[in-house]
């Protein structure tokens, strides 16, 4: 982030809006009239409120792992949390001011997910102070002059205080009062010329504009204020949404231009000659950019926006989605060549906007793509006890460590890019990495249109919840992604129904027992196995078949699958711990670190150049009655593969593996090769070449 575009910016986290057509080219009064009526479209999928899903089984232990680790620990002693100016504290990483927004953002989601009440008492520390600081215009937050206020990180802030409304009623009302107090400044604010949106000359709190790309970063908490808590200013909410995306508009940030085919960019290199803002390609900015069309679908009904966002994650999976699910942007995007970085951020990003998207349009594929961004791409950055992560992760990543050559494999990533620590190469993933697991359990349950219940993102869980006056119970037990089997125990007052979503890669010979009778899996065209349960307690298991697949790249190469999870090259290494490097490049402050806290090198001291004959895979299962934990920690997973492979000469660049050679020179006998779920291998090959072998004793 060395650059000012990327030095102000910061990842990004939560909201939808595409279009084909603009819903409307007047103004935003003349666009409320337009409507027959100003009630928002609800969601095919409607989730539950903050806290009513709990985690279990291996899930839970990971959130755990969170909450000791950085995400848990972050208030007590990192600059940006601890000492950020929203609390009286003095130190920001830059203008945007939103350090310890994301960091609320996230942890209201963990410490309520949890019932954790210790991370409870962090975020209502944080929030009583910023309420209680609260302006007297109704500005929430540390600045105190029009020059330096900016709308952008008070969008996280409302989205955290939606979440703690949900979670503890006995704050609902001081925070719907704060909430008001604040937009109905916003609101006049917006209505002069865009003002705390766009930057104008003699201002400074967004010089790059990432404020304005994400303008629909506000919907989501106001369309939540709109339909709970409208207190007869339901018109001002409404006029501040639309301004929002108005100005967004104005500054030439409005999705439904890019979300097109023949502007979506196929490739994108430096020089660009492209007809739209740079900050498109961000990566970050995309996977938030997703959720723009449907922030105004809601409010337009405009059928073209829901179809645009079905356009637009296809255009993204075409074009610039990873084999692990997120989105390949160090931090621009510009190919899908294995040496380029992800950046976490975008994967906590992409984590929700899928699960987000996917309630709203009900494809069962971006629940799986939701998955695979949450068994993959996310813990393939963070380390296994989740006291560092990584900038950007690479597919194909032998070593981690500050690399001895400039990066120029990547757009605007430094050298310490992939190397796991506190804060490598920039601070935003730091505070925003906390949020991708917490917000994943609570979408994983949601309500269905016909009062039934759908376990959706396929982790084990429970939650208790009224239908009506039906109060129901559910618990599942699973292993999955590790397992293929899924166990419910299932109370309710009276009849319900039930439904488990069916992955795409799950093939039709899976089963389901419902009460002891076993038969075929019969998924709707959505993907949902519907169950009709009477009251009392019942049990339901389904158990999934499916084999290996290959999934093929460019240049005679290849990524494997097993279910949800991408496998990756076993390489032994030696891991160290270092100094943490501050992003500027200096020794991290003493004031902001802990014994814990580390940057680490991770070596390999195994073959990581090799070539794969895809027609030779062996699933080799771990009988366990219980998984490791942590469980995203090298050989820890039960379920690994055993792969026909290699050796071949690989050279490197950038002081890292090279793209695939094209032809690769053989070195070595054929062997079989171990291969482990991505997420568990923090330096790994997933996107390797193909060579056809002589038959390999897998076995071996």
């Amino acid at each position: 982030m060395a650059v000012s575009v990327i030095a102000t910016a910061v990842s990004a986290f939560l909201l939808v809006t595409t279009s084909l057509a603009l819903p409307h080219d007047s103004t935003g009064g003349d666009f409320i009239h337009q409507r027959d009526t100003q009630d928002l479209v609800q969601p095919v999928y409607q989730s539950l409120p903050l806290g009513a899903i709990k985690p279990r089984g291996w899930f839970k232990d990971q959130l755990q792992l969170e909450a000791s680790g950085l995400a848990g620990n972050l208030y007590d002693f990192y600059r940006f949390v601890h000492d950020s100016m929203w609390i009286g504290g003095s130190t920001e990483y830059s203008v945007l001011h939103e350090s310890s927004p994301y960091w609320f953002n996230g942890l209201v989601s963990l410490a309520f997910g949890l019932d954790d009440s210790r991370l409870k008492g962090q975020v209502h520390d944080y929030m009583n102070y910023v309420l209680k600081h609260q302006q007297d215009d109704g500005w929430l937050g540390p600045e105190t002059t029009p020059e330096s206020r900016g709308l952008w990180a008070r969008c996280y802030f409302l989205l955290g205080l939606m979440q703690y409304a949900q979670a503890d009623p006995s704050q609902t009302d001081r925070i719907v009062d704060s909430m008001h107090r604040y937009v109905q400044l916003a609101h006049s604010m917006l209505q002069d010329n865009f003002t705390g949106l766009i930057q104008r000359k003699g201002q400074d709190f967004d010089g790059d504009g990432f404020g304005a790309m994400r303008a629909h970063e506000m919907h989501i908490p106001l369309q939540w204020l709109y339909e709970e808590h409208p207190r007869n200013n339901s018109q001002l909410i409404w006029e501040t949404m639309e301004l929002m995306i108005e100005g967004g508009a104005a500054d030439g940030s409005d999705w439904r231009k890019f979300w097109v085919k023949g502007v979506y960019p196929e490739v994108t290199y430096t020089p660009r000659n492209q007809p739209y803002d740079e900050l498109f390609n961000h990566g970050v900015n995309m996977a938030e950019g997703l959720r723009y069309p449907l922030a105004i679908y809601r409010m337009s009904h405009d059928e073209a926006l829901k179809t645009q966002t079905r356009t637009a994650v296809d255009l993204l999976a075409q074009y610039h989605k990873s084999l692990a699910g997120t989105i390949i942007g160090d931090e621009f995007v510009t190919d899908l060549n294995p040496i380029r970085g992800a950046e976490l951020c975008t994967a906590a990003e992409m984590t929700f906007s899928m699960a987000y998207i996917y309630q709203y349009l009900g494809d069962n594929d971006l629940a799986d793509w939701a998955e695979q961004v949450a068994f993959n791409a996310v813990p393939g950055s963070i380390f296994p006890d989740w006291w560092s992560h990584q900038y950007v992760q690479q597919e194909n990543q032998p070593w981690s460590r500050n690399l001895s050559e400039s990066p120029g494999m990547w757009v605007n990533v430094g050298s310490q890019g992939n190397v796991f620590g506190l804060e490598p190469n920039y601070p935003c993933c730091t505070v925003n990495h906390p949020q991708a697991y917490p917000k994943f359990l609570s979408n994983s349950f949601t309500l269905t249109q016909d009062g039934g219940i759908a376990h959706v993102l396929l982790i084990p869980g429970s939650v208790t919840t009224s239908l009506g006056n039906n109060k129901v119970t559910i618990e599942a037990d699973t292993n999955y992604p590790f397992g293929m089997n899924l166990q419910y125990t299932i109370s309710s007052d009276s009849d319900f129904t039930f439904y488990v979503r069916i992955p795409g890669w799950a093939d039709k010979s899976s089963t389901i027992n419902v009460g002891g009778k076993s038969s075929p899996i019969s998924p709707s065209d959505k993907g949902l196995q519907k169950i009709e349960l009477g009251k009392g307690t019942s049990s339901v298991s389904i158990n999934f078949d499916t084999e290996p697949r290959v999934v093929t790249r460019a240049n005679n190469t290849a990524a494997v699958y097993y279910g949800p999870l991408l496998y990756s090259l076993y390489i032994d290494s030696k891991v160290s711990e270092v100094t943490p490097i501050s992003f500027t490049g200096d020794v991290m402050p003493l004031s902001s670190t802990t014994p814990h806290t580390h940057d680490h090198v991770i070596e390999p001291t195994s073959l990581w150049n090799v070539a794969i004959d895809t027609s030779q895979i062996k699933v080799v299962r771990a009988d366990v009655s219980a998984l490791s934990n942590p469980i995203w920690d090298l050989g820890a997973p039960p379920v690994e593969l055993r792969v026909a492979a290699v050796e071949i000469d690989w050279p490197l660049e950038y002081d890292t593996a090279a793209n695939p050679p094209l032809e690769p020179e053989i070195k070595g006998r054929p062997f079989s090769a171990r291969f482990v779920p991505f997420g568990s291998a923090k330096i790994h090959m997933a996107h390797l070449p193909v060579v056809q072998l002589d038959k390999v004793d897998l076995e071996s």
